[in-house]
């Protein structure tokens, strides 16, 4: 699989994303439903967005090893959260070494929405390829 992110514009280094991702002899794709602050039994957290948010990477990270691919291979990443300012006041400390921890550079869109399932704030949306 080869990978080639494409950003015309030079403000686009500092958006830990990539206006485009590129991928050419892909043997496989793995698009993942979006991924929520749920637990193994299927109880959705009422914590806040942080905490929400570390338990949303987890799952997706799960996800993704179950399923045979690797997180260094997402190419698409979009999130969905109930508050866009709250996720940029409380959650970049989290989801930036998310991404640095696995070299991604994704292309992604960020959504703020009314609501999500039951008491969730945040979810992640990802496409992941091998």
């Amino acid at each position: 699989m080869e990978k080639r992110t494409i950003d015309p514009w030079a403000w686009g280094e500092r958006t830990n994303s990539a206006q485009a991702v590129e991928v050419r002899n892909a043997e496989g794709t793995l698009y993942c439903s979006g991924q929520v602050a749920i637990d193994s039994y299927g109880v959705p957290s009422a914590a806040d967005m942080r905490t929400q948010l570390q338990q949303t990477i987890k799952n997706l990270e799960q996800l993704v090893t179950e399923s045979g691919y690797e997180c260094k291979n997402l190419v698409r990443l979009n999130v969905y959260t109930t508050s866009t300012q709250e996720f940029f006041t409380n959650c970049m400390d989290i989801y930036v070494p998310f991404l640095q921890k696995y070299g991604i550079k994704q292309a992604t869109t960020l959504l703020e929405v009314k609501g999500l399932f039951a008491t969730l704030t945040i979810e992640l949306e990802a496409t992941v390829v091998r």
